[in-house]
């Protein structure tokens, strides 16, 4: 993406916040999403504990993933129908019930099939809050530059529940309660969700048709480049569950459990500090080529992981690989918004999102067997995989990611003087 200019001044994060009306959904926003952090690790130390088993923790944590993976698109299309008021608060509640059932059962000791019976409707009904900020987002700045900024910004706040909320699931887990992390995840999405919920006025519209957009309707997965960038997603999402299973299993390994939220904590903070670079610079390389090249650095570093043995290098291969996630999440989303018609976008991030549920959950599950049948550095194993494989995708379909030529009108806008590039 070559520099953009509103006015003759660089967009930054001090210009997007000066959005009317951001604030309204930014805070609520930012509330209503620190649970989805903590629910993949609330589960893996619950089930651990009354299991003793990382396999059958990973196990029923990639029940909840695959479960969120295939009903998230769909509440993303609903909610470009209906709203995502109607969509958000039966979800909330829903969701609320499922992991409080989840709880008890785990306490209870109930079989491992009945686990994962609750854990379906539990990650079915996961708040889908980041795809709905990112749309209000589109919404107020589409065909404008700030568009960028504003992705990076979502994926710094995202990371910064990624810093907090696996440091503050295992906190809890380890110093109140094995259930601890999972009840503060219910709690904080009842709370978080109907607050979010009840910001209406800045809410997208929704039931567009195609005499309104101009444009006919499709889903968003119709679309090549999509399905090109769900296989990148779900790479992402590999190392995001590979890290937080074989972390946990490395400091149980070498009898430090508690260090295993300052781990994760160090490798969500490298995410984050790449995602307010990300933000801060007007690039002059074309996001496919940035996707590239990101996501080839990610490679590199996640196949180191699995050679380290030590807590101080294995935090700072952490933060390497940290480091190297935000600029392939964030162009990732940028990319998206140039293929998808208005009346999809929700529908679109939702697939991203959910990519990368199903790719952690299907590393929570490898990674758990890998761990708990040779070892924990065995688990580093899966995000070498997932992220080799997206990586050869994405080199040998980069074509399909040039954007619609209605965004590349719309992108250049009425006195923005916007110079776009597609490589």
């Amino acid at each position: 993406m070559a520099s953009t200019v509103i006015k003759d001044k660089r967009p930054g994060y001090g210009q997007l916040l000066r959005t009317p009306g951001a604030l309204s959904f930014l805070l609520p926003g930012f509330a209503a999403r620190q649970p989805f952090a903590m629910l993949t690790i609330g589960i893996v130390l619950l089930v651990q504990h009354t299991t003793g088993s990382f396999g059958s923790a990973g196990a029923v944590a990639a029940v909840t993933g695959v479960s969120m993976a295939l009903f998230a698109p769909q509440s993303g299309k609903l909610a470009d129908r209906f709203g995502q008021r109607a969509v958000l608060v039966p979800g909330v509640l829903v969701h609320t019930a499922s992991v409080s059932l989840l709880v008890a059962l785990a306490l209870a000791g109930a079989p491992l099939w009945a686990l994962f019976l609750a854990a379906v409707p539990a990650g079915a009904s996961v708040p889908q809050v980041g795809p709905m900020v990112r749309a209000r987002w589109a919404a107020k700045l589409d065909g404008t530059p700030l568009m960028p900024t504003a992705a990076a910004f979502e994926s710094v706040t995202d990371e910064f529940t990624f810093v907090v909320g696996p440091v503050l699931a295992t906190a809890l887990c380890t110093g109140v309660h094995p259930a601890a992390g999972l009840i503060a995840e219910a709690a904080l999405t009842l709370v978080g969700g109907l607050f979010f919920a009840a910001q209406r006025a800045t809410q997208p519209a929704y039931g567009l048709s195609a005499a309104v957009t101009s444009e006919p309707h499709r889903s968003a997965l119709s679309i090549p480049g999509v399905r090109v960038l769900i296989v990148a997603f779900l790479g992402i999402g590999s190392v995001f569950g590979g890290m937080q299973v074989s972390l946990t299993a490395f400091t149980e390994e070498i009898g430090n459990p508690g260090a295993n939220g300052l781990l994760y904590g160090i490798f969500a903070a490298g995410n984050m500090l790449a995602g307010i670079a990300m933000g801060a610079v007007a690039w002059k390389t074309g996001p496919r080529r940035r996707l590239i090249l990101g996501y080839a650095g990610l490679t590199a570093a996640a196949s180191l992981l699995w050679t380290t043995h030590s807590v101080l290098l294995l935090g700072a291969l952490g933060l390497v690989v940290g480091l190297c996630i935000a600029p392939a999440l964030i162009t990732g989303y940028t990319i998206v918004e140039t293929l998808i018609p208005a009346s999809a976008r929700t529908e679109a991030f939702t697939w991203l999102t959910g990519a990368v549920a199903l790719g952690q959950a299907a590393a929570v599950t490898v990674a758990g067997r890998l761990a708990d049948a040779h070892g924990a550095s065995t688990g580093f194993l899966v995000p070498m995989a997932g992220t080799a494989l997206a990586l050869t995708t994405l080199l040998a379909l980069r074509s399909r990611l040039k954007p619609r030529e209605a965004s590349r009108v719309a992108a250049r806008g009425i006195g923005h003087r916007v110079p776009v590039a597609v490589d």
